[in-house]
């Protein structure tokens, strides 16, 4: 089923027929997807529906068994995760996996590795979104709260300079407050330019603030629209914003 209403942009990434199987299993049955540039484009759906592994496979972290992944004009399946980085794609991994025995400091620094320029500019540019983490320069990453490691997982993946940053599960184990937090600085770093493609269990908020939406269910596409479509779509309701809301 399809709910059409966005304005046709073009698009950053597109994935077709993508395909990863682990073992003999399918985890994602040839799902396509389009990412309009400088959107907010969320991905939702239950534990084990295969949004974790769509956006390893984007990053290549996991090989698709099948799939044509084009970023900006430009075929990139097949090639490795660092190639991918520096062609501007990047994802912040779910449960943070932030350098616990290095610095706040020195944790941004390897989000840059694979450049070459100066980084000056865009340390000040993570330290004006994220404050707790100049103040936090020089202590280490292992002893900084849930909500501050995720900051810093963020603002590690932007030391990079992507054009696409992707995130799996961005609110995971927040507090509330943390929460819009970090929702706030989702909308922050689009405004920005930078399109966002966000798995989210917390799919109420991830709704809000997505301008086109996906719902996955055991490795594939079953409905798609805006944010606001889905959000009033009764089937999600209930399956996964709960009748109440």
């Amino acid at each position: 089923m399809h709910i059409w209403g966005w304005l046709k942009m073009s698009n950053i990434l597109e994935i077709k027929d993508l395909v990863v199987s682990y073992g003999g299993i399918e985890a994602v049955k040839g799902i396509s997807l389009e990412i309009p540039e400088g959107q907010i484009v969320t991905l939702i759906g239950s534990n084990g529906a295969g949004k974790s592994t769509t956006l390893k496979s984007i990053a290549g972290i996991v090989k698709a068994k099948n799939a044509s992944i084009i970023f900006d004009g430009k075929e990139i399946s097949g090639k490795s995760p660092d190639q991918i980085v520096s062609n501007g794609i990047t994802l912040v991994p779910e449960g943070r996996r932030v350098f616990a025995n290095l610095t706040v400091l020195e944790n941004l620094k390897m989000g840059a590795y694979l450049r070459k320029d100066s980084i000056k500019s865009d340390l000040e540019y993570v330290y004006s979104l994220f404050p707790r983490l100049k103040e936090r320069e020089w202590q280490l990453a292992g002893t900084l709260s849930g909500g501050e490691q995720q900051m810093l997982a963020v603002a590690r993946a932007l030391m990079s300079k992507p054009r696409i940053i992707m995130m799996d599960e961005p609110s995971l184990g927040l507090a509330p407050l943390v929460v819009r937090d970090i929702f706030d600085i989702i909308k922050t770093i689009n405004q920005q330019g930078i399109t966002v493609l966000l798995i989210e269990q917390n799919a109420n908020m991830a709704l809000k603030v997505a301008h086109k939406a996906y719902v996955m269910e055991t490795g594939k596409i079953t409905l798609e629209g805006t944010g606001a479509e889905l959000l009033a779509n009764e089937s999600v309701k209930e399956a996964y914003l709960g009748k109440s809301k």
